[in-house]
This record gives C-alpha cells, structure tokens and sequence, in this order.
C-alpha cells in the first residue's frame, strides 16, 4: 500500500509542502504550510498557484527553450534519441526519482485536486478574505494548471486515470483510481476544467502576463481540442484510439462512444477558443517584411530589436508584446534568477536546424523552392536565405552577422564566417544551419547571467489551430473565409503573398521532404500540408514539432532517414576550416585519424552529424527510423505491480500497457529486436 501511495502521490495526514519547481515569478520558496493556517487570504491562493507553475522555460546551463525541436526533422543535437531507433526505447522497471522522471506521476495533479477541494468550498462560504475577482482567478489558474498536467498526461499516455479529488489512505480505493479512462474522456475533462479556468480568470491580474490569464487558458483549449481531433482523425483504426483493433481497455468504457462525433466535438472546440483569443489579442509588427534589399545583412535595425516580432522572443521583458499570453521574467540584481539561453545561441547551443527544415521555408513569391527562379541554391549560407520566407532570415544566423555593438580591442563582436562544427558540445551548431531565434543584442560573451524574458505562449498558434482545424472539418479540400484571412495575416506578416492560393497551386508533394506531407503513411492534400508548412515555420524552434507529428501520425513511414544540415563539401565552407595550412576538417573513413564530420564519398555532400563515426553508432546506417508503437509512452512495470491483485502476474493489475510496449521491464516494443 505504501507503494501505491508513493507512486500516486494522493494526500494523506494534515500537512503538506509546496512545490520545489523553479519559481516562475522570482519570488522566495515557502515552507511547508498546514491547511488550518492556509488559504484564507488571497495571497495564500497566489502564492500556492504560483510554486505550481511547471511552464518549460528557459534554466540553467544550455540554449534554453530553443533547443527542445532536438530530435526531430527540425533541429537536431549531437547526440541522437534512442527512440529513432526501434528497439532501443525500453520499459522501464521503476525510476529512481519518481517525481522528476517518471511520467506516470500523480503529485502535480494531486496538490491540485487538495487546493480546489479545499478552497472551493471555503470561497464558497467567503471564508477567504480578499478580492473577489483576484480569489476567482488564482482558483481559475489551479483548474488551468490541473488540465494542462493532464494534457501533458493525455500526449504521453493516451488513456489516463482521472482523478478529481484526494483519496483515503487505503489499498482498494486508491488502487481503484488508477484504472485508466479511454482518451477522449480525459480530452472531456481537460477542456471541461479549461472552460472552469476561463470563467474564473481575468486578463488584467497582478503580475501581468507573467501569471496565467483568460487569454492563455483559451489557448490552451484551442491546443488541446486539436490535439485530441487530429490524434482520433490520423491514428483511427488503430490500437491508440478507443475501441480501435487491439486496443487494450474494455468496451463498456467507451459505451455510446462515437469517433466521429467526438472529432466534430473536438473541432469546433478548437476553432472557438481560438476564435475568441484572437479578438483578444493581437500579432505584432515585423518591420522587416517590406525590405526587398537582400544585401542588407540580419543585424541591420530592422532585422533585430526594434522589430517587434523579432523581439518579442529575446527583449527583458515582454510584458508590451501584443502576441505574447503569457511569458516568464528573469531577475539578476534582486532575485539572481538568470539563465544561459543567449550566450550558447550566439555559439551553437548543441543545436541546429536541418537541411530539410530550411528548405521548407518558401521564397518571397510565395513558392516552394523547387517551383521559383528565386531560389539561389545552398552553395553558400547567404544565399541560401535570399529572397526567402522572412522567418528563415530573421531566426537563422549569416555569416559576419554583428551579435551585440560591443567592440572589444578594436574587435567587432560579429558571428564566424563558418558555422561552429568542430566545437565543443555545449557550443558546437550541429548542423551548420544556426538557431537565432532569442538571440537579443546584449553583450553574453560569457556565462549564465542573461535576463531575457521566456515567451511561453503567443497568439500566432490560435490563428494556426484555427485555420487546421478548418481545414480538417472541409476534410483537407478547402477553408472558409475567415481562416483564409486569418492565413492571410500571417503570410503577409512573413513577407509572403497573403493568397495562400499561389502555395498550394505550386505544391507537388513528391518534390518535398517534410514528413508532415503524410498521415498514416499516406499523402495529404497540398492545401492540408501546405497549412502544416505554415505551422511549422511560424513556431521556428518553439518545440512543438514532435507533438505535431503524432497527432498528425506523420512518422509511419520514417524509415532510414538520414538528418542533414549544410552543403559542406560543394561549397564555399569547406575550405574555413583551416590551421596552419591544414584542414581541422577529417572526414569519416580516413585511415588514421579520428573522423569529425561524415564523408563525402560515404554520405554526399551535406554533413550529416550522425555519420561522422561509423564505429559503435548505430544510427549511422539505420538513420531516424520509426514504429506505431512509439507514438504513446510505456507505463513502468513498478506500477503494474502494485496495483496487481496477484504481484506474481502482472495481468491482474487494473491498468493495461500501452499497444505494442510488453510489461516485461528493459525490452523495446513487441516483435521489435
């Protein structure tokens, strides 16, 4: 019993402590707290919710947010993800740090279930002194923050137990709870709470949009709503969606259950909460969209921080930015709370964008690069971001490009004129495609010591849930007008013709490398792909890619796929990598000498990072490779066994593992070597 009690981290006795997250406001920890003496005032509701935040922001000792589309056809790192490689994913037996590791973890959402099951009430009967409005919206970011650890729950898992309350501290009732619910019912409760959370919340609120508001729990609506109508559109006919061929739960849990009418629910969901955010919030300027100049370098003033769409991802602060919902602040003087995102952007960060990513990006007339005149190839890195999509110029670094105005011993502080490959881990750009997004002007030469603001959420992914969604209710053949206008916006704002129509016309899928073009291994339409090539570009290194590419079941036919950053060996860059007349440069396969980048005669002429050494690296013939059962997370074997009426035999637990994982503890997926 002790275990269960561990592993779902439901309440029991008289006290309990707060969080140890890092504090999203710079405030001071509290202590622990007991509830006779807590949560009679409104400052105790901020405070309590605020140690709740588990936003993913920028901390510690690495490129921050800009990082997280590592392991994807986005961006890659220098080491590869061991789920590209069927077979290596394994069950887990237990973690040894339940509360950071294991996703199965129940202590968020159960501190959550204390505060509303004790302050409800409480408010209820004006037990609680303070503004009316201010107690609503601090109950309204705790029903916020329970449907986004369930959200969180319902990509990882699919299937969930949900639990609404603290339980007893007793065998059968919390081994009752854990039975999981099919996933469209935890995307029910999830937007149920939203729609709770946004009753309750203000978008005027002490701590501006450093604290949950109105606005961001209707974006968090829209997200989930699309989340859940696309996984059941793509994945349909599988065991990941309820009542599918081998799907493990029980069919009177989905009694009544219709997936067409649930993909109906779901999307209209989508398109309203992000309907209403948009009135509410408007995207900011780019004032570089009408420079035609393609001579002027990315640090002139229009390109940097007096673009306000360019700042809004690296100024101190964001709090004046339109776009952005919610965002976190940093503090060195008062609260010496920094981060280190800046300095290891500006030097490679273990991060990079790939070959297949930049040549997603459209050039200026509105086609794709294979279509146009106005591609001017990849030979050098500065043609490669002529004439193009303004995203790829704003958020890609050039060579020569002026980081901060500082000038140290005559010296200009300006980027290399070759991408950082042979560096360090920490600042190599592994690709040679470098990350720019977050990259302010100041002066980070050294250390954690930056204090950019972290943007969190931002409206532009309203008007992008919005338009899919309907194009998924024309079943991929069109859009209404309000979502072409809405596209409209966008293109327009990236420098591009606001008719969609010139994209779609000059799509031909064959010709493009993106795995988004398929869903369950077939093709899309062009208009489908083109609005997911408008969302891919648009959220440049926000770390939503992966999500994106389960729901849309866009990786069955991953197979082989070798990622790639720049032209290295038909190119100018070949060449600058030079010392004492030699070149650092060793390619794979040289006799004698340890490799540092693949081989032209092996791998062509782009680098590919994961072929530089072909000795003990399995990823160098296998590439990024891909299996269903992949798309949905295992569950430890630790927790089958203590809700198992039989410890001895695993099939008498309440809860069922994910299709295609085995509950046999450090083996991959079924039939998988």
């Amino acid at each position: 019993m002790k275990k269960i009690i561990q592993y779902l981290f439901l309440l029991a006795g008289g006290s309990f402590i707060l969080a140890s997250c890092n504090d999203f406001l710079d405030r001071e920890p509290l202590d622990s707290v007991t509830p006779d003496n807590f949560f009679f005032t409104e400052n105790d509701l901020a405070a309590y919710a605020v140690k709740h935040y588990n936003f993913t922001t920028h901390s510690g000792w690495d490129a921050g947010i800009w990082k997280n589309d590592n392991a994807t056809d986005n961006q890659a790192a220098i080491d590869y993800d061991n789920k590209w490689i069927p077979g290596q994913w394994k069950v887990a037996e237990s973690y040894s740090n339940p509360a950071s590791d294991d996703p199965w973890h129940f202590a968020a959402i159960r501190e959550a279930n204390y505060f509303l099951e004790t302050v409800v009430p409480r408010f209820e009967k004006g037990e609680i002194e303070g503004s009316e409005t201010n107690i609503k919206h601090y109950i309204g970011e705790m029903y916020f923050l329970r449907a986004k650890n369930y959200l969180s729950k319902l990509e990882t898992f699919g299937d969930f137990p949900i639990i609404k309350s603290t339980l007893p501290d007793e065998n059968e009732p919390l081994t009752t709870a854990s039975k999981r619910e099919p996933r469209y019912k935890v995307a029910h409760f999830i937007l149920e709470d939203l729609d709770k959370a946004i009753g309750l919340l203000t978008n005027n609120i002490s701590g501006g949009k450093n604290r949950i508001t109105k606005n961001a729990a209707l974006l968090l609506k829209s997200r989930a709503a699309l989340f859940e109508a696309s996984w059941l559109t793509y994945h349909r006919g599988t065991a990941l969606v309820p009542g599918g061929p081998g799907w493990p739960g029980k069919a009177e849990d989905i009694a009544g259950f219709s997936i067409d009418t649930e993909i109906t629910f779901f999307l209209k969901e989508a398109k309203a909460a992000a309907k209403e955010v948009i009135g509410n919030a408007a995207l900011v300027q780019n004032t570089a969209k009408d420079c035609i100049d393609e001579t002027v370098k990315t640090d002139d003033d229009k390109y940097k921080m007096s673009n306000p769409y360019f700042a809004q991802f690296s100024a101190n602060s964001l709090e004046g930015y339109s776009e952005v919902l919610l965002w976190r602040s940093y503090n060195q003087l008062e609260y010496n709370v920094v981060h280190s995102a800046p300095f290891y952007i500006r030097v490679g960060g273990n991060t990079g964008y790939t070959r297949h990513y930049v040549e997603s990006f459209l050039c200026r007339d509105g086609k794709p690069i294979y279509a146009t005149g106005q591609y001017k190839g990849d030979e050098s890195l500065l043609d490669v971001r002529k004439n193009r999509d303004l995203r790829l110029q704003l958020f890609m670094m050039t060579p020569g490009e002026t980081l901060s105005p500082i000038i140290m011993n005559g010296t200009p502080d300006v980027l290399e004129e070759a991408p950082s490959l042979l560096e360090i881990k920490e600042k190599r750009c592994v690709t040679g495609y470098q990350v720019r997004k977050g990259l302010s002007d100041n002066w980070y030469r050294d250390g954690n010591t930056a204090i950019e603001g972290c943007p969190v959420y931002r409206v532009a992914e309203a008007y992008l849930n919005y338009i899919e969604a309907d194009c998924m209710e024309h079943n991929g053949t069109s859009i209404g007008s309000e979502a072409a206008g809405y596209w409209g916006d966008l293109r327009e704002r990236a420098g591009l013709p606001r008719d969609y129509a010139v994209t779609v016309d000059n799509t031909d899928l064959s010709k493009e490398s993106d795995w988004a073009v398929y869903s369950a291994g077939k093709q899309v339409s062009p208009l489908l792909y083109d609005i997911r090539r408008e969302r891919r570009c648009e959220l440049v290194a926000e770390g939503l890619r992966m999500l994106d590419l389960k729901r849309w079941r866009a990786l069955d036919q991953v197979k082989n796929f070798v990622i790639q950053g720049v032209n290295l060996w038909e190119s100018d860059l070949k060449d600058m990598y030079m010392q004492d007349g030699k070149n650092l440069l060793v390619q794979e396969g040289t006799q004698g000498q340890t490799s540092n980048v693949s081989s032209y005669v092996n791998s062509g002429k782009y680098i590919c990072p994961y072929r530089a050494v072909k000795t003990n690296n399995l990823m160098y013939d296998a590439g990024y490779s891909w299996c269903e059962a992949h798309y949905l997370s295992p569950i430890a074997i630790t927790h089958f066994r203590i809700t198992a009426s039989n410890p001895n035999d695993l099939s008498t637990s309440i809860i069922y593992q994910n299709p295609g994982w085995p509950t046999v503890a450090n083996e991959g997926p079924v039939g998988i070597k």
